[in-house]
């Protein structure tokens, strides 16, 4: 008989299995001991200062979304550390990696650890941070990708600003020479975009979207991104791939390079997404058409695709209705992950297993983060606690980001987060956060 913090009771696991090498679910009675899963098999001996009973729901590792953009510091009108970490937090979301493209970009030592300053106590979900690669910093990024909680390298080839737009090959060749971890790539070819920016301008409507930024000015990227991988013998990861032709080069470059999905592409289709949301629907890289949403869903399933990540990028209203193509690209996710492809997983899209290995042991592998993203002994105490048989509508009431929006917001989606477990601690249930601010900073192997 043993005493523990937390027992969860009937537990239906799915995690992997360094035994078998493969997703296993299993019932489990999780005991939980400062911070730190203990035991997989309490009995009905053994207590607990609280024991939750969690038969007919299914408890996965905490989910990791690796690609969020939460404004702060600079732009926190839209979204900030705190606002960006609940709206995780209620979505079942444990772990978020967050993006450089702050103001001041997160280019430094000193920047870097400015964000970590913002985060702390602050959080209401784990954090680690990118450092951005560019022309002023790549003789140091040896040193800045081994920072405490860096998450990694991540360069922009296109669409961004300032010393984060990295359109010199000289400078994306001498970033892959310094360092070892994976370098993680926004992948479009900007002096393709400039020169087709008057198919959007002339277009003055959002449906342009997606035939100005092509497939072809991704596919040119991301060849060149894996010919100069391969030339350093430097592991990238391909952000939010959205072409099918993207996929199909990417397919035969597993051995260099891991690839990311967002639910948006899995779920909305040009033209009928910008026709329905205008600008909401707006972001870079684009959402396309159906023939490439069928093949991404191939990809899905054939090996191609590594990660599932939100890159929750949020915009104010009144940012979102400034006139195309003056209106900005992003769209909020971080917190609406986790519903959308739990329907998916009903709709028989894709399995439990999938998802869960696409948002937890992926990441933490890709990433080499240490201690989460399985349900193993000795491993953080962090579970996203979803009913597959729960409906629900996604309202404007239930987001927390600042801004208030959701392009799925009205849709009914089977499959939701009804607990949120950090650290040990039950920090939300039913849709109400329990316990603020408990978010701490995500270690690595590096």
């Amino acid at each position: 008989m043993s005493h523990f913090d937390l027992i969860l009771k009937n537990a239906r696991t799915t995690t992997y299995s360094e035994k078998n090498q493969s997703m296993e679910t299993e019932i489990l009675n999780i005991a939980i001991q400062n911070q730190k899963i203990i035991s997989l098999t309490a009995t009905s001996a053994d207590t607990a200062d609280q024991i939750i009973d969690v038969h007919g729901l299914d408890v996965l590792p905490g989910i990791i979304d690796s690609q969020v953009h939460f404004r702060e510091p600079g732009m926190t009108h839209k979204e900030d550390l705190e606002s960006g970490t609940r709206a995780a937090l209620m979505g079942g979301v444990t772990s978020v990696f967050e993006m450089p493209n702050t103001n001041p970009s997160t280019t430094t030592k000193e920047q870097f650890q400015e964000k970590l300053n913002l985060a702390k106590n602050r959080a209401h979900c784990n954090y680690a941070f990118f450092m951005g690669g560019g022309s002023d910093n790549f003789e140091h990024l040896n040193e800045l990708e081994n920072l405490d909680h860096c998450s990694g390298i991540k360069v922009f080839l296109g669409s961004s600003f300032g010393n984060l737009l990295v359109n010199d090959d000289t400078v994306f060749k001498n970033i892959l020479k310094n360092g070892k971890r994976r370098v993680i790539i926004h992948s479009e070819d900007e002096a393709r975009l400039i020169s087709r920016k008057y198919i959007a301008t002339e277009a003055a409507h959002p449906r342009a979207h997606h035939i100005w930024r092509d497939e072809k000015s991704a596919l040119i990227s991301t060849k060149k991104s894996i010919a100069f991988a391969t030339e350093f013998n430097r592991p990238v990861h391909i952000l939010h791939v959205s072409s099918s032709e993207e996929m199909q080069f990417l397919k035969n470059h597993k051995n260099i390079a891991t690839v990311e999905i967002l639910p948006q592409y899995l779920t909305l289709s040009a033209p009928e997404c910008y026709e329905r949301l205008g600008t909401y629907a707006q972001q870079n890289p684009p959402i396309r058409d159906q023939r490439h949403m069928e093949f991404l869903w191939r990809a899905m399933h054939d090996g191609t695709v590594d990660v599932i990540g939100s890159d929750h990028a949020p915009h104010t209203i009144e940012e979102k209705n400034k006139p195309y193509p003056q209106s900005p690209s992003g769209v909020p996710g971080v917190q609406t992950l986790i519903p959308i492809m739990l329907d998916h997983v009903n709709k028989n899209n894709l399995s439990l297993k999938q998802f869960v290995q696409m948002t937890t042991e992926n990441p933490r592998r890709i990433f080499g983060v240490k201690n989460k993203g399985r349900i193993e002994i000795g491993f953080d105490a962090d579970f996203t606690i979803v009913d597959m048989n729960r409906t629900e509508e996604i309202k404007t009431s239930w987001l927390q980001s600042k801004v208030g929006w959701s392009p799925f917001t009205g849709m009914n989606v089977k499959g939701w987060p009804v607990m949120t477990i950090l650290n040990g601690k039950v920090c939300m249930r039913d849709s109400e956060i329990l316990i603020r601010n408990s978010g701490q900073a995500i270690h690595f192997a590096n």
